[in-house]
């Protein structure tokens, strides 16, 4: 397998952000109620991970050892604001809905977690791909909750109405603990396939 292929299956599934670090999960329970809304979310989490690891990467000679980690939350702080002013400026419904978990994105353990553990020793094209599949694979986990939630909860899939008017909707799906329950249930289901898959024939 490439080296290219290898960073996209182990960020997806081997060591995915979530399920298998267990990073980033307070998002999980705060934006995973509409689809739109975590799609949003993760597209910009995305963006800010690689562009963050493609930057540290790029200079990372000339940061001092003793504040390299300053630097790189100045330099994840300046992407998160991208993607706050452009949300602001061309989703501002969207934007209102989110509020303040965009600014939060600069402290979401995957993006220095990436610049620290893979941009500070490889190059920037590597550094932005694993960048952009770890945020790859904390959006995959993010919509599987917001798609149960969401149908469930209201009903819709991306605001569409797709179960019938009968369908009496589950109140605790629009609420945080369903968020938790069922991250705990993706994880148990991803270590399990994970265990069986290591385990010997």
């Amino acid at each position: 397998m490439s080296n290219t292929g290898a960073i996209l299956k182990d960020n997806l599934w081997t060591s995915n952000p979530i399920f298998m670090q267990i990073l980033g999960i307070c998002s999980a329970l705060a934006v995973t109620n509409l689809l739109v809304n975590t799609m949003i979310m993760t597209l910009g989490v995305v963006f800010v991970t690689a562009m963050s690891s493609f930057t540290v990467s790029l200079i990372k000679q000339l940061i001092p050892r003793k504040v390299r980690m300053i630097v790189q939350t100045l330099i994840i702080a300046f992407y998160v604001i991208i993607v706050d002013v452009l949300l602001r400026a061309y989703l501002p419904d969207i934007s209102r809905a989110l509020g303040p978990y965009v600014g939060l994105i600069i402290t979401n353990c995957i993006i220095m977690g990436r610049a620290e553990a893979f941009a500070q020793s490889n190059p920037p094209l590597a550094s932005a791909w694993d960048g952009a599949t770890s945020g790859f694979g904390y959006m995959a986990v993010l919509l599987t909750i917001a798609f149960v939630r969401e149908l469930f909860g209201f009903g819709t899939l991306f605001g569409y109405q797709v179960l019938p008017d009968a369908f009496e909707p589950w109140i605790i799906m629009v609420t945080p603990p369903s968020a938790f329950f069922l991250l705990g249930i993706i994880i148990w289901i991803g270590k399990t396939i994970m265990n069986r898959e290591g385990a010997p024939a």
